[in-house]
């Protein structure tokens, strides 16, 4: 049944007639299903249909329009990674302090960065190929070197919960190849993971479980069998 996800792993969020939009005007179709703790989730569909809203919601960044929005257990610290445009490059930060905020929630409000943290900072730069760039400034980055050191950040923070918005867009493929391999890195290393995408065979390789949202409604489960549905609809 679409909403219904597959997997026997212990549920993180369950959505009940869950309607995402802003104010009062409805974007998405009704959802109800549940997101499994330690999934690896892709959110797909046309622009407009409110993948980007959908996340900002289940970040609790807006509030649903309608339905409900439960945790199982207490709500987990979130690793955020927003679009690209939606980030400020003029302020005079460098890639280490940006990489560094991904520290807030293991870090005292009185005792800073310890050695140990400062070591997962620089290792975390170094993965994401940015170690000769850690002290530039941001705006002198390129879009892809911006990912990567935004992509660090959220390596840093090592939050249960990871979502992603539109990762991808604006940078080339190699990048993309890369940073698609921290993602699976992330999730083999236990993390729950949702990302708005656009690239279907890019989920069909690597998502076990898509949302696809349509104007009117959703179909959400098993990658093939949502990817599947939605070829055999735009055929129709």
């Amino acid at each position: 049944m679409a909403g219904d996800l597959l997997g026997g792993g212990a549920a993180m969020i369950e959505l009940d007639h869950l309607v995402a939009g802003y104010e009062r005007l409805a974007i998405t179709p009704t959802l109800c299903g549940t997101i499994e703790k330690g999934s690896l989730t892709a959110i797909v569909g046309i622009n407009g249909c409110g993948k980007s809203t959908l996340l900002k919601t289940l970040a609790g960044f807006i509030p649903p329009v309608s339905g409900q929005l439960y945790w199982r257990g207490t709500r987990p610290v979130i690793g955020w990674l927003a679009q690209r445009h939606a980030l400020e490059s003029q302020f005079p930060l460098t890639v280490h302090d940006v990489v560094s905020q991904g520290a807030w929630p293991h870090v005292s409000l009185f005792r800073g960065l310890n050695a140990q943290m400062r070591r997962k900072i620089a290792s975390a730069i170094d993965r994401v190929g940015l170690a000769a760039l850690g002290e530039s400034s941001i705006d002198a980055l390129s879009g892809g070197q911006f990912q990567r050191m935004l992509f660090a950040r959220v390596l840093v923070q090592q939050a249960p919960l990871v979502m992603l918005d539109e990762p991808f867009t604006g940078i080339d493929e190699a990048t993309s190849l890369e940073l698609m391999e921290l993602i699976l890195e992330m999730h083999r290393d236990g993390q729950t993971v949702l990302a708005v995408l656009h690239d279907n065979q890019r989920v069909a390789r690597h998502f076990p479980e898509t949302l696809l949202l349509e104007s009117r409604r959703a179909c959400w489960g098993d990658t093939p069998s949502v990817l599947t549905t939605f070829e055999n609809a735009r055929r129709a």
